[in-house]
């Protein structure tokens, strides 16, 4: 079955990454607390180096309980038994899932500052992807850890546009905050933080609880390292009337608005004394932005309306109209080309209308205008409701933040390859709030022809200069991405245009610059979406639980300056993307360019959505309501 081939296919992009293998016991007290000699397999590399930061990789669950199962695990064997099974190898996926994260836990002793003053202070701001990740897999132990967010628990946030619907309860995709940290010696505080104070290194925080002491809402905390995980806001690109009269889906209280206003729209239009064009515009719904949120709500949104509301609103069927307003050439465009297509179609046939380039130029309590870019023809639409979904903007205490730190010039906050926020101490920021900027190769050239230029003749070899590339790939990514956009098999390949594959020649510092320069052209930042801010918040915690276990640096060399860096810099690794189109279809674009849309599809999307919840709590909710659905249908109650 196509289901069982896509399951596979997942599995074997994990086992194509890097292998690790046990190589030196930390301390005496527990035989948790291990490095592991990380295996580079990829073109031009056939060197080893150790790296207690890949111990739990950037890849998902199952991929961490295959490396980390205590004792040796076949996973070929593993994935072969769950590609087998279909369903039921959904099942093992869950359950393989929950038992790599058990095993990665630390009973290490606690480790103290070198001063001799007790344990760091780490200050984490945030419950999203980015901060719970970074809480599960730090060894909370060695520091002192406190959480300080406005609210006390953690929302997966893939599936909001299904508690727009009542396809998923609110609840069943939330859990606690302290649940999370029961079995962790963390501190919360459900407060906003208001103000970060660079200079004295403090963070401002307020109680917004209804239940306040009145004259003691504003508190302050200090610490030697503050992780920022504050997420951010929509972004209404100053459009007028949008902070006004159009929801938002960006938290848990947006997708109830939005829920309750639907049902409203339909008892208000079904009421006797309205005229058909009042009923009209009552029933048109408006989505601006045809990103995976814009689209996935769009499809939510058709399901709900013509499988459960019009047989309880019959005389109301033929007036609902769903319109889909995106101002780039194609909906999903950060997707395969073959899947916008084939999305665009399938809206167009079951109704919905896709206004493909088309700015929106302002919002009033009746209408939504825009322009389209081909034609420039200005149309008008009134409306019952409007979402909107069109990108991210900045938090009031980040844009705050950036003034103090010289970063004003931008929306999110630019960080280095580790993380580090730029001209700080001590302050990391990962998520939709941060952006890691990567260091340009030009940038570097007179130092790493210096680093490369062993003899010190003014030129260099090739083997030299092989020599030195894949020793820097680390360093700088885009080396990797170049030779893989361009299909070759070492850094030699470089050379090519340059010196047009002569051999036996010597290269001066233009023509080095000119083989590598052209990598930098490959550098991108990575999309603000959760599978990034979990792959950062697991590497930012095994960074800092090297940090506290004083390994030796292990890091890529480095090229300004001798010696290396202490860890290896963040990779965001790609692990496939879903796109719900409703109807029980889905698309998904998988590692390896992998593209299948189809029901089968939607059947793997639900084991991965499923194998991904944060406890098996959400985990048996998310499935209760996935089934209750299948039989019952869509609650329509207004509450």
């Amino acid at each position: 079955m196509l289901g069982n081939r896509l399951l596979w296919a997942v599995a074997r992009s994990c086992l194509q990454r890097p292998t690790y293998s046990l190589h030196k016991i930390t301390t005496p007290h527990t035989c948790k607390d291990v490095l592991f000699k990380r295996r580079c397999f990829s073109s031009g590399a056939g060197a080893e180096s150790s790296s207690p930061l890949q111990k739990e990789g950037q890849s998902g669950a199952l991929y961490r309980f295959l490396i980390y199962g205590k004792e040796k695990v076949h996973g070929k064997s593993y994935l072969l038994a769950i590609a087998a099974t279909g369903c039921l190898g959904a099942g093992l996926l869950v359950a393989l899932a929950d038992a790599g994260r058990d095993s990665t836990r630390s009973d290490s002793d606690e480790a103290v500052s070198p001063e001799g003053s007790g344990k760091k202070k780490v200050v984490i701001l945030g419950t999203g992807w980015g901060g719970i990740s970074f809480l599960k897999s730090l060894d909370a132990s060695k520091y002192d850890v406190r959480v300080v967010s406005p609210r006390n628990y953690f929302v997966f946030t893939p599936l909001l546009p299904s508690v727009t619907s009542g396809t998923v309860e609110a609840r069943s995709i939330t859990e606690p905050i302290r649940r999370i940290i029961r079995k962790k010696d963390v501190k919360f505080h459900e407060a906003e933080c208001t103000k970060i104070d660079e200079a004295n290194k403090k963070v401002m925080c307020r109680d917004i609880s209804d239940v306040k002491c009145k004259g003691k809402e504003d508190f302050e905390l200090e610490y030697d390292y503050l992780v920022v995980a504050v997420g951010a806001t929509s972004n209404t690109f100053g459009t007028k009337g949008v902070e006004e009269y159009c929801h938002f889906l960006k938290e848990i209280e947006d997708a109830e608005k939005i829920r309750g206003r639907i049902v409203d729209c339909f008892e208000t239009a079904s009421l006797p004394h309205l005229s058909d064009e009042d009923r009209r515009k009552l029933l048109s719904f408006v989505i601006v932005g045809g990103g995976p949120t814009g689209v996935e709500y769009a499809a939510e949104l058709h399901d709900l309306i013509y499988e459960d509301l019009t047989s309880l609103y019959p005389e109301l069927q033929k007036i609902v109209n769903i319109t889909l307003v995106q101002s780039g050439d194609h909906i999903l465009n950060t997707f395969d080309g073959r899947i916008s297509e084939y999305a665009e179609k399938k809206f167009s046939r079951e109704g919905i209308d896709v206004k493909i380039g088309s700015r929106v130029l302002g919002v009033t309590e009746e209408t939504i205008s825009f322009k389209s870019k081909a034609t420039g023809k200005l149309m008008e639409i009134p409306y019952g409701m409007i979402v909107w979904s069109t990108g991210i903007g900045t938090r009031p205490v980040i844009a705050d933040y950036m003034k103090q730190i010289g970063q004003t010039d931008r929306r999110v906050l630019a960080t280095d390859e580790w993380l580090r926020v730029k001209n700080t101490d001590g302050v990391y920021a990962l998520g939709d709030c941060a952006t890691v900027e990567q260091r340009k190769i030009a940038e570097d050239i007179a130092d790493l022809f210096k680093l490369a230029d062993k003899d010190g003749d003014g030129y260099l070899s090739v083997s030299e200069f092989v020599d030195t590339m894949d020793n820097v790939r680390m360093r700088y990514p885009q080396i990797d991405l170049y030779m893989e956009r361009q299909h070759m098999e070492g850094v030699v390949g470089l050379l090519n245009d340059a010196l047009k594959k002569e051999k036996n020649v010597k290269l001066d510092l233009e023509h080095f610059s000119e083989a590598i320069c052209k990598v930098d052209s490959q550098m991108k930042s990575g999309p603000a979406t959760a599978q990034v801010a979990a792959q950062q918040g697991e590497y930012l915690a095994l960074s800092f639980n090297h940090m506290a276990m004083g390994s030796p640096d292990e890091g890529p060399i480095r090229v300004r300056g001798g010696g290396r860096h202490r860890y290896h810099p963040f990779r965001y690794r790609h692990l496939g993307q879903f796109a719900p189109l409703g109807g029980e279809t889905t698309a998904a674009e998988l590692p390896g360019d992998w593209v299948s849309i189809g029901r089968s599809t939607q059947w793997l999307w639900y084991s991965v959505y499923a194998s991904k919840q944060v406890s098996w709590r959400t985990r048996a909710l998310v499935i209760f309501d996935w089934t209750k659905r299948f039989v019952f249908g869509r609650d329509s109650s207004r509450m």
